[in-house]
């Protein structure tokens, strides 16, 4: 199991989602092939949705998605394309999960589904359509398992109630994953600010992302948001963007992921591990020698004054460092000296140096 609440929350593990959803069509095949290039490109965890139609919508339910994208005008009849996985499925899944070592995921819309879900996921995700369905939360709170909860389309006081009641129930580790409820969200919508006051309002609790906007080459969304401060990363994966319908136009793919995966080490490493502004090992040798040191512009003799007309300050520092200029204009040389020598401490009169 890659899933760590400790890890996480102290930065030692980056938590990335592939958020499979049910773009593999209730095909099992699809399904594993998901799974083994989400692992491949680098995810964490494989994440489906586990609901039946009937348990999620009523008939009567608009569409919230672009008409333009995705035609079926109906929540009811679009989930029912896409609900035939039974139990058995995603055992099935969760299994072929262990056996290649990622993470195995499935967010339940139903109390039902969290029964069967509890023992095949290491956390529980919580859709943000759900925040204030109560006879879910307090279904997965018994569980006591740890929780990833997406606040998309919910305010302050929503999620607060959200996280006490969940609390309440007896799931103590909370997720919170900024998330904006459009499908596709534009990216002038993506508000990744939003991330920034999670922190400042829960900050005892690990905050990430869950993205909907379009993917771009470099994935800049997931990027930005992980040096915001983001530590569980979510994007919806499909096979292919093309495809038509559901939530593959969204999606990232195969390519997208490991460019995401990659530019995340590579970002981590320019970030690196140091809170506080200090020298490095790797800079000792520089600061020696790209930094200066005061030298003699013409010959002086014993006895003579230095001033600011016959020093100048060169690389590298060796002998008096020119911090020290100040100090050493207006007193004496006790030696003769020859035009481009370095100064030494022991060669001035009544020179203190500079603590």
């Amino acid at each position: 199991m890659i899933f760590n609440f400790e890890k996480i929350k102290k930065n030692k593990l980056t938590y990335v989602i592939a958020e499979i959803g049910v773009n593999h069509e209730c095909s099992l095949r699809k399904a594993k092939r998901m799974i083994y290039l989400a692992k491949k490109g680098g995810a964490s965890a494989a994440k489906f949705q586990t609901y039946k139609s009937e348990t999620i919508a009523s008939r009567n339910s608009p569409a919230y998605w672009d008409l333009k994208k995705e035609r079926t005008e109906s929540q009811y009849l679009l989930f029912k394309k896409f609900d035939g996985f039974e139990q058995d499925d995603y055992i099935y899944l969760a299994n072929y999960c262990k056996k290649i070592k990622i993470d195995f995921l499935s967010t339940p819309f139903d109390t039902t589904s969290v029964d069967f879900l509890k023992n095949l996921v290491p956390a529980f995700k919580i859709s943000s359509s759900d925040i204030t369905n109560l006879q879910l939360l307090k279904k997965i709170g018994i569980t006591k398992k740890p929780v990833i909860l997406s606040t998309g389309a919910a305010n302050l006081k929503e999620i607060k109630f959200a996280m006490k009641f969940l609390k309440k129930y007896g799931s103590k580790k909370i997720i919170l994953l900024h998330c904006i409820l459009n499908y596709p969200a534009k990216n002038e919508d993506a508000n990744l600010l939003m991330i920034k006051h999670l922190q400042k309002n829960f900050p005892k609790n690990i905050i990430g992302y869950s993205d909907h906007t379009l993917p771009d080459k470099e994935m800049l969304n997931l990027t930005t948001a992980y040096t915001m401060g983001a530590k569980v990363l979510e994007k919806h994966f499909t096979l292919n963007k093309k495809l038509k319908g559901n939530d593959h136009y969204h999606s990232m793919d195969f390519k997208d992921l490991l460019n995401f995966t990659k530019n995340l080490k590579k970002i981590k490493k320019l970030i690196g591990v140091s809170k506080e502004k200090k020298v490095l090992k790797s800079e000792l040798k520089s600061r020696r020698y790209a930094r200066r040191s005061l030298v003699l512009k013409k010959n002086l003799k014993k006895g003579e004054l230095i001033n600011e007309a016959n020093i100048i300050s060169l690389r590298p520092v060796k002998g008096i460092p020119a911090e020290n200029f100040n100090l050493v204009v207006g007193k004496k040389i006790k030696v003769n000296k020859k035009a481009g020598q370095h100064l030494l401490y022991k060669e001035i009169y009544k020179f203190k140096r500079k603590k």
